[in-house]
């Protein structure tokens, strides 16, 4: 059983990313920058920042130009009352890397972050040359019913909560016992995988403008039904785009079903299932993502962007039958899941 945090990285001298700041639009933007090459772009994931990345930056900026940005309303990036929609967010990094004169990148999404690397891909597909999606948002409807219920606005007002004194100390204690309980032998189960990480999260909310903004973006992308915001109808634009999908078997946030989907919907992508990982494998074993993302990025070409390709693409759509959504698909990739629990490649 692979245990959270258990796995350490040798250090990288003289690569520990900086943190840079831009204004944009009126609103300044930080992002953490570090090595040179080919660029990778790291988006996190709702209510997280930049640091999420902290363990493996140093280690891809020894080949690469990695450029990990805080979202608007997250980290030390401006919080305005602002559009915190997926679009809008694909919109800042198309911004930011314009602003670095930065024409083409390999994203690489995290939770939210792999909605917004969806749609990135998708708004401006010149500029994509792979995509990795982690534990990704936006594959279909199901999501944890606790952002379900945060989502309502009277429910959401419990996190205000949080603001009172001693609130954030009294759930970090409670997280570190949940971690311990965690890997001893009464686990009561996979959730606690993502106790830690997700305390940390939520140590962010207090403030009350990174409250709201965290509330926006929530709100953006799910509702009480679950998911607002699909991918499954423009999978197929990902034909002759290589993609990698990165998944924690023990994710209660985003199921690994949506792993399975996702690799179904998408052509030619490659999957790995982290196994006893949940909501962040880079983070519950780095040195695999590592592995897994440097392997990725040695054995695929850059996508050449073909205008004439793109626009048949859209013209020709796809099928409800090829769809990784349709009922019969989802049947088979369940029944998969059940049969075969080898990382699919």
């Amino acid at each position: 059983m692979v245990q959270p945090r258990a796995r350490t990285l040798r250090p990288v001298p003289d690569a520990e990313p900086r943190i840079v700041f831009r204004t944009i639009h009126g609103y300044r933007r930080a992002f953490r920058m570090a090595g040179s090459g080919p660029a990778l772009l790291l988006i996190h994931g709702i209510g997280d920042d930049s640091s999420t990345w902290q363990d493996v930056i140093p280690h891809l900026a020894e080949k690469y130009t990695v450029i990990a940005p805080d979202l608007l309303g997250h980290g030390r990036s401006d919080k305005p009352r602002a559009d915190y929609s997926v679009a809008a967010y694909a919109n800042g990094m198309r911004d930011l890397l314009s602003v670095l004169g930065i024409e083409s990148v390999t994203v690489i999404g995290h939770s939210l972050g792999g909605g917004v690397a969806m749609q990135f891909a998708y708004q401006f597909p010149r500029m994509v040359d792979r995509l990795v999606l982690v534990s990704s948002g936006g594959v279909t409807k199901d999501v944890h019913p606790a952002l379900r219920l945060v989502s309502l606005p009277l429910v959401s007002e419990v996190l205000k909560v949080l603001r009172l004194p001693g609130a954030m100390p009294a759930l970090k204690v409670a997280g570190a016992a949940l971690t311990q309980l965690h890997g001893s032998p009464l686990r009561p189960g996979a959730l606690l995988h993502d106790t830690s990480d997700l305390v940390r999260v939520l140590g962010n909310l207090p403030d009350p403008t990174a409250c709201d903004a965290y509330l926006r973006t929530l709100r953006a992308v799910v509702d009480w039904r679950g998911q607002v915001v699909t991918m499954l109808d423009r999978c197929y634009l990902t034909e002759n785009l290589p993609v990698q999908l990165i998944w924690g078997d023990h994710d209660t946030v985003i199921p690994v079903s949506h792993a399975y989907l996702a690799h179904s919907a998408m052509p030619g992508s490659h999957l790995e299932i982290f196994r006893g990982a949940g909501h962040f494998p880079f983070r519950d074993d780095p040195l695999r993502f590592l592995r897994v993302v440097e392997h990725f990025l040695e054995t695929t070409a850059p996508l050449e962007f073909d205008e004439d390709r793109w626009r048949r693409l859209l013209m020709e759509g796809v099928s409800e039958s090829q769809l990784g959504g349709a009922p019969q698909t989802r049947m088979a990739v369940l029944g998969a899941m059940g049969t075969d629990e080898r990382s699919a490649t």
